[in-house]
């Protein structure tokens, strides 16, 4: 049986898994210093912060979670031009495709882990992995952190609209023969 050329599906399921590898990645990290570490409940101490910098680790968390499954989805709208519809993929619509795929694994979770180390360090639990304590709260750390969460929220904004453009393009396109 002739292997189809799945690019774009195959491409993004890839991606969805490196990032559920990677959020899962960092959930271990915290589960495991917990368990190693009995004098620091680190979730209930961050559930504590949750009116403050906490929030962003957690946001941050969820956020990357709902990005590897929008990463996962959109395997399937890929899915649907190239097995279903048989489209074919112009130089362009392939270009607004790596835009697409760039634009969500590197803004959109590039945006989610530094919002997660934001709240980490603001909370003072960064210095659990560097000093083995909980150091001080620093809320004025956040600040810091605006601009470049804004520039990969950015990223990701345009990747997700250059991958509409990509999508009209290919279901617009002639079908392959085949």
């Amino acid at each position: 049986m002739e292997k189809m050329g799945l690019k774009w599906v195959d491409r993004f399921i890839i991606a969805a898994i490196i990032q559920g590898a990677i959020i899962t990645g960092m959930i271990l990290v915290i589960v495991i210093l917990q368990m190693t570490n009995t004098q620091i409940n680190i979730i209930q101490y961050l559930s504590l912060s949750f009116g403050g910098t906490g929030k962003w680790f957690f946001l941050g968390v969820i956020f990357h979670l709902i990005v590897v499954l929008a990463i996962a989805m959109t395997a399937l709208f890929y899915s649907n031009l190239e097995i279903t519809l048989k489209k074919k993929f112009s130089r362009t619509s392939n270009a607004l495709a790596w835009i697409h795929l760039i634009g969500m694994n590197v803004g959109g979770a590039g945006a989610m882990m530094i919002m997660t180390f934001a709240g980490l360090a603001g909370t003072g639990l960064l210095t659990v992995f560097t000093e083995g304590k909980i150091g001080p709260k620093n809320p004025a750390i956040m600040d810091s952190f605006i601009e470049p969460i804004g520039g990969l929220i950015t990223l990701l904004a345009i990747g997700v609209m250059c991958g509409g453009m990509g999508f009209i393009m290919a279901y617009r396109s002639k079908s392959e023969i085949g």
